[in-house]
């Protein structure tokens, strides 16, 4: 799960017209509108208690957003008023709507703990995009600094689908010892530290689809999407906590290699 590039931010040149002057792109600002709409219905429809659809809009504005950069990148039409209404768009999407879906959810009966839990997820995510937006040009390129901000939101809107779609509600109890409201919390707040730490996620920026692939490679895509559509749900969830926690394995990799290379050297 890659989260999408925002469009380069470009100084005033002189010379060349204005914003107001040339107007706005009308394409790919089409893309963040539609993600901003997905993201702002999650947040209705989790008020009206529709956590299946609230869910689903959250996974539908990851989509979009995946879309608009590419887009404007494609048709030349990158402006820095994008790269700003994107990022708001992203705020909205997967930092204000997951917060307030789990929150509604399952967080709501534990008091403080259950709406600190959403406040730290949001505010992580506000410092993701943050952090994001002023290294553009920084960093190498295949790794992100920290857990995407979509990626984030598709652990918890994934989290909430396949509990709706096997009957398990925010206040249920397994096996009289752990309660789904202690689990939801668990995963919001690891969602949060997770975008705001130093791991490496895979980017899937040097992936180039325009290369030749073995023929297994195919036969993967397919499988791939026919385990999606046979149970949507689990299979992004379990993917969204594949993804998660590759960047802990990484990170331990790195520390094992580390420690394999001080203990050869003389």
């Amino acid at each position: 799960m890659a989260e999408a590039t925002p469009r380069q931010r470009r100084k005033p040149v002189a010379g060349q017209p204005s914003l107001r002057e040339r107007g706005i792109y009308l394409l790919p600002n089409l893309f963040t509108t539609a993600a901003l709409f997905a993201g702002f219905y999650a947040i209705v429809q989790a008020m009206n208690g529709r956590f299946e659809h609230a869910a689903v809009a959250i996974l539908i504005a990851m989509v979009l957003d995946g879309l608009d950069g590419r887009v404007a990148r494609l048709t030349n039409t990158q402006s820095a008023f994008g790269a700003e209404y994107d990022s708001l768009s992203d705020m909205v999407s997967f930092g204000v709507a997951p917060a307030l879906v789990l929150y509604v959810w399952a967080l709501k009966p534990m008091g403080k703990l259950g709406w600190i839990a959403a406040f730290i997820y949001c505010a992580c995510a506000a410092l993701r995009l943050a952090r994001f937006n002023t290294k553009l040009d920084d960093g190498e390129k295949r790794y992100f600094q920290g857990l995407p901000s979509p990626a984030a939101a598709a652990l918890l809107a994934s989290l909430v689908w396949v509990s709706f779609e096997n009957d398990v509600s925010g206040r249920a109890v397994f096996f009289d010892l752990i309660q789904m409201k202690w689990l939801a919390w668990g995963i919001t707040v690891f969602a949060g530290l997770s975008m705001v730490s130093d791991l490496r996620y895979y980017s899937g920026k040097d992936i180039n689809l325009r290369s030749s692939v073995p023929f297994i490679a195919v036969l993967l895509i397919v499988l791939a999407f026919v385990l999606i559509s046979y149970s949507p749900p689990e299979v992004l969830f379990a993917v969204s906590i594949f993804y998660a926690g590759s960047g802990y394995v990484l990170w331990l990799q790195r520390k094992l290699e580390v420690k394999s290379d001080q203990t050869l050297s003389p």
